[in-house]
């Protein structure tokens, strides 16, 4: 159809191309800028992203009329919303709708890592069972002390979801919030004092490699480091060294620093339950975050205001 040109960088649902396709035209980025033809750079007015590669400062100055970029996703570092914040373009995430699957993918890795589910599904199925009696004993979760690193939204739903199963909760945030748990300045002090903890802080270079060595070691060797939040993280080096030789106990990770490669002496750890970027991928919820994400779209095409905005562009509406 004719309309407003959108630029779709990553892939989208047929359920999101059809209500687009009603509103917008639209131009697909398979590969890089270079892939898009040049003589339409000065026309985009929308973009639609989901993928690592994100929207960069070199492709938000190629479009001199970019007005708005619907990200597919709550985390949004794949978006440099500096630049775009500086040009007056509104920059969309789709937060609370993921909440409870990534909050319930986090707790399955704590089980599953502190149960060893992932190594005794293969002990009984390599008939070791009747040759060589009972598996390994696992670690219980009652009683333990489970660190939050982030307790924004999902962190919230994690916290809430936990206190059925006899925990203590503590939490590191930039600040500290009204809530019943105990709260750490320092995430260090807190991997010190936690048994288990639990990383859903966001991306970005504010958080890049913030459980670090020191934090590592503070976990400690009976500890487990759950990561549901960005591979940037943890440092990646130090969280394989550190598993490898027993400085820490277990890691539960769906996320990874370069993905989708996932380093294979990690993959090689018997001590690390690893899944692919899943946590928010039922099919409930991945409807639910592409409906925002073309809500956010359309609404700003209609009425010049958009749904979710990210944090730094919320003043753009007031």
């Amino acid at each position: 159809m004719s309309g407003p040109l959108l630029l779709m960088i990553g892939p989208a649902s047929e359920r999101m191309l059809d209500r687009l396709a009603e509103v917008f035209d639209i131009r697909h980025m398979p590969g890089g800028l270079e892939s898009f033809p040049a003589e339409e750079w000065s026309i985009v007015e929308y973009a639609y992203v989901n993928c690592h590669g994100g929207v960069p400062e070199k492709l938000i100055r190629a479009l001199p009329r970019l007005r708005i970029i619907s990200n597919y996703g709550v985390g949004y570092d794949n978006v440099d919303v500096e630049t775009a914040v500086k040009r007056g373009i509104v920059v969309t995430h789709t937060p609370d709708v993921l909440n409870d699957d990534v909050a319930n993918t986090a707790i399955l890795l704590m089980l599953a890592t502190s149960r060893n589910f992932l190594s005794d599904n293969a002990y009984i199925r390599a008939g070791r069972w009747p040759t060589e009696g009972e598996a390994p004993l696992s670690s219980a979760v009652r009683g333990k002390t489970v660190g939050i690193l982030g307790l924004g939204r999902i962190g919230s739903a994690i916290a809430q979801k936990l206190s059925v199963f006899g925990v203590e909760i503590a939490y590191h945030n930039r600040r500290q919030r009204d809530v019943p748990y105990r709260h750490y300045r320092e995430l260090v002090e807190m991997a010190r004092d936690c048994d288990i903890l639990v990383c859903v802080a966001p991306g970005g270079e504010t958080t890049r490699g913030i459980v670090n060595r020191s934090v590592i070691d503070a976990l400690g060797p009976n500890g487990i480091l759950i990561n549901v939040g960005r591979g940037s993280i943890v440092d990646e080096p130090e969280l394989i060294a550190a598993l490898k030789v027993g400085r820490l106990g277990k890691a539960g990770l769906d996320v990874f620093a370069n993905e989708p490669e996932v380093p294979s002496e990690l993959l090689s750890l018997e001590n690390a339950t690893l899944l692919p970027h899943v946590a928010s991928g039922t099919k409930e919820t991945r409807d639910a975050m592409g409906d925002l994400a073309v809500d956010n779209l359309i609404r700003f095409h209609t009425t010049g205001k958009a749904v979710t905005l990210v944090p730094e562009c919320r003043a753009m509406q007031n």
